[in-house]
């Protein structure tokens, strides 16, 4: 089981949407996050003027979908100045500098170089970097280092409200949750190391599909949504009952290339996070429909009955 963090943020002027700065309790990093309208501002902190690595966040001006510019410097404040005027596509920064004053050149070239990687994997991200930075070579201690500070940059990343680091879909080759829908009883599974060519799909009990009108789509339930998976099926074509807001989602996921033909059909090319059940069988079939019926366990059990199992296992468990 991960360990919980503790995390401090303050608040410069005391409102949430000015600068702030973020820390994990016994984590060397440090976060700066500043509007583009407030930038000026950073001119008087002392940890902006570090070497570090820092993200550009804005939208795609033709998609709308969320943009980001990973990039590192020696001294963080002085390369984001050149991005005021030579990127516009922004609206937020987020840097990360060291408290101890250990980064150096070659750490911020190592963590610009798998930030975009793991940004890419994550895939939320349309990536503006024109191309993915070479990873440098560094001692094994400085590596492990780094890749630990990563940590706590993916962690203050989402806690300031970017999960750009985050995959849609954890994915644990051991089961820790239920050995079935069904019975929705914890089991005990013995930790193992799984072969390195294993495929590990999401576990059973969070797994559903939705199976209407020669259309089968996958999807896993997670903290944020339904993810509907890559190459899950949709309708080539939309009904008038389908809403105004599920259309044009549909139609940029279309534009976007996350929706491609594929014979009289259309596919996911990739895994994509919906809001609700029901926004992601509309969004599959094209029609009006209610996704907490629709979408079903592979044992049959409708979204909406498996939930109402968790509910009463959960309230059978803290009554014991």
């Amino acid at each position: 089981m991960a360990l919980g963090k503790s995390i401090r943020i303050y608040l410069a002027d005391g409102g949430v949407t000015g600068i702030r700065h973020g820390e994990i309790v016994n984590w060397t990093g440090q976060a700066i996050a500043c509007p583009r309208t407030r930038f000026s501002e950073l001119r008087e902190w002392a940890e902006a003027k570090r070497p570090g690595i820092y993200f550009l966040f804005g939208q795609d001006d033709e998609s709308g979908q969320d943009s980001v510019y990973v990039g590192e410097a020696e001294m963080v404040f002085d390369r984001l100045c050149s991005h005021i005027s030579g990127k516009g596509f922004w609206t937020e920064l987020i840097a990360f500098t060291s408290k101890d004053d250990n980064l150096t050149k070659a750490h911020v070239r190592y963590l610009e170089s798998r930030l975009v990687s793991i940004a890419i994997a994550a895939g939320r991200y349309a990536i503006e970097n024109s191309a993915s930075p070479q990873l440098p070579s560094l001692p094994r201690a400085d590596r492990d280092a780094m890749e630990e500070f990563i940590g706590g940059i993916q962690t203050l990343l989402g806690v300031l409200g970017h999960r750009v680091l985050e995959p849609l879909v954890e994915c644990s080759p051991v089961s820790t949750t239920y050995e079935t829908v069904s019975s929705l009883q914890p089991v005990i599974q013995t930790e193992i190391e799984p072969p390195a060519n294993l495929v590990v799909t999401p576990s059973q009990s969070q797994t559903f599909q939705l199976r209407v009108s020669n259309l089968i789509a996958t999807a896993v339930r997670t903290d944020e949504g339904l993810v509907v998976l890559a190459n899950s099926e949709a309708a080539s074509v939309v009904q008038n009952s389908l809403s105004i807001g599920y259309r044009t989602l549909r139609e940029r996921l279309i534009s976007s290339g996350i929706l491609i033909e594929s014979g009289s059909k259309l596919k996911f090319a990739k895994d994509q996070l919906f809001r609700s059940p029901s926004q992601a069988a509309a969004v599959v079939v094209g029609y009006s429909i209610n996704g907490r019926d629709n979408w079903k366990t592979p044992n049959g059990i409708s979204f909406t009955e498996f939930e109402n199992r968790l509910a009463r296992n959960t309230y059978s468990v803290s009554n014991v």
